[in-house]
């Protein structure tokens, strides 16, 4: 019998997308599937919507919170999940049809895999292929190289402690973070897996004023893992942050 796969797809005013996005969920070749849609407090019409798809859906569940962020409405999803696997699916974002079979086969024969990924696309303001490097955990120090719609074990979500409430932009990578710090293994599989809709008022171009608060938050998380990684702390300029903090290292003026 194949394992259950909880696809996670929190959202918030998202009526313009959000019937679309659970379409093309529902064509995913993958048998064994449920479908949980968090409505995190939309004010237009997309949670009358999500709860109509549910009920003409067993296998989708609706849930309906207060604005809490996406952080906490992922966490809500996933507490309510019943399968062993994860896949996080953004409101406006595209999953294609045949990753969550492929992913689930690296996942059951590998234990020593915590993520699988894959190749992904734009789509919307933007096309053509989403170039992210392949997974390295000190490049994953000073930058996400990784896109939300992965699948990864609800265990691992667990231990990881979630995702974190306080981070109001980047929670996926402190999420992949917070997971792979200590060890495990990415298989990227050589798919495209994922579409990743571009628009000019998407969260991640509004929360980019946010950066210096993300950075202190990641760093008070994630202190020994920077300085594992980095040398120290993880800098605004952040692919320079390893030979900055090496300079001030050497002339011993590097905070412990």
């Amino acid at each position: 019998m194949t394992p259950m796969v909880s696809v996670v797809i929190p959202f918030y005013n998202m009526q313009e997308f959000i019937a679309q996005t659970i379409d093309w969920v529902l064509e995913s070749t993958y048998p064994t599937m449920e479908i949980i849609l968090i409505d995190d407090g939309s004010t237009d019409g997309s949670g009358a919507i999500a709860s109509r798809y549910a009920e003409r859906f067993d296998h989708i569940t609706f849930l309906k919170q207060q604005n809490q962020g996406v952080s906490v409405a992922r966490n809500h999803g996933i507490s309510h999940a019943r399968g062993n696997y994860i896949l996080p699916v953004d409101g406006d974002d595209r999953l294609c049809s045949g990753f969550i079979e492929e992913a689930v086969r690296v996942l059951e024969t590998r234990p020593e895999v915590k993520v699988v990924t894959s190749e992904g696309e734009f789509f919307g303001g933007r096309t053509g292929p989403r170039k992210l490097p392949n997974f390295d955990i000190n490049l994953l120090a000073r930058k996400n190289i990784m896109h939300v719609s992965a699948l990864y074990r609800k265990s691992d979500w667990a231990a990881a402690g979630g995702y974190c409430p306080e981070m109001k932009g980047r929670e996926d990578w402190d999420f992949w973070i917070s997971m792979l710090k200590d060890g495990g293994e990415v298989v990227k599989l050589p798919i495209v897996g994922y579409k990743y809709r571009i628009r000019p008022n998407s969260k991640r171009i509004r929360t980019r004023k946010l950066k210096r608060q993300i950075n202190d938050l990641l760093n008070a998380r994630h202190r020994e893992f920077f300085k594992r990684a980095l040398g120290g702390p993880l800098r605004i300029n952040r692919s320079w942050s390893k030979p900055y903090n090496r300079v001030l290292s050497f002339f011993g003026l590097l905070k412990s």
